[in-house]
């Protein structure tokens, strides 16, 4: 299955292509911002990218140049401009839709870039397999890596915390936290990745091992949850909102 990532402000105009590209086969990853379409880009792999310019964090522009070569990039922009398009095309772009557009026309843009992509591997004899696992699938199936505790048994440890995944409890500067399922798998997924931001959508498809919903506010909620119960601890200021991004521990 083609992997797309779509790169868009607009949560009701990211997520109606989404489902509608779906409903025809591919499997799509959303970002809201630049800066969360550059992270995406840089973490996972992409067959196509369907990028809109007028972006918050890293303008569309600078993100052409950014991923052109890696894979094609289809520009939608309300910016209907001659200079506009020569300049974007110029600097890399494959394809450029004007909006507002028809989704079977964004289909068949996407398929005539995919069927290029797919004729040049075959003449360089460079196709590579497809990876079948996504990024957070991946994360699930790792091993995971924890340290023994005296007791026997597993835990994952940073700073003045400590979780327990057998039995799903955690402690901050030595006091019990007590944490609902959701709560304790978004520390877990940070707490083994202490270096890495998290997008909202990679933090709820982990927790909650289903679909993100581009309007909800579930992860918002949960992090100032988490906080709330660490204050008393001091240990509430490890989690840092990226502005843009997501979140990760300091």
């Amino acid at each position: 299955m083609k992997r797309l990532l779509i790169v868009e402000d607009d949560a009701e105009n990211n997520q109606m292509i989404r489902e509608y590209l779906e409903s025809h086969g591919y499997a799509c990853v959303q970002a809201y911002s630049g800066s969360e379409g550059k992270l995406l880009f840089s973490l996972e792999k992409f067959d196509l990218v369907l990028l809109d310019l007028m972006l918050p964090g890293v303008p569309g522009e600078e993100l052409v140049g950014l991923f052109s070569g890696k894979a094609p990039v289809i520009v939608l922009s309300a910016r209907d401009g001659l200079d506009s398009k020569v300049k974007v095309l110029s600097d890399g772009a494959d394809d450029y839709i004007c909006k507002p557009f028809d989704l079977p026309e964004l289909l068949v843009r996407i398929q005539v870039q995919l069927r290029r992509q797919d004729r040049a591997a075959e003449t360089m004899g460079e196709r590579q397999p497809m990876e079948k696992d996504h990024s957070m699938e991946k994360e699930h199936s790792m091993e995971r890596e924890r340290s023994r505790s005296d007791s026997g048994g597993q835990v994952y440890r940073y700073r003045e915390w400590t979780l327990n995944p057998d039995t799903q409890e955690m402690t901050a500067a030595g006091k019990p936290v007590a944490l609902t399922r959701h709560e304790f798998l978004i520390l877990e997924l940070f707490i083994r990745n202490p270096k890495r931001v998290f997008s909202k959508q990679m933090i709820y498809e982990y927790a909650w091992s289903e679909e993100y919903l581009a309007e909800d506010k579930t992860i918002n909620v949960h992090i100032s949850n988490i906080r709330g119960k660490l204050k008393e601890s001091g240990t509430d200021t490890y989690i840092q909102t990226v502005w843009g991004l997501g979140f990760k521990l300091t």
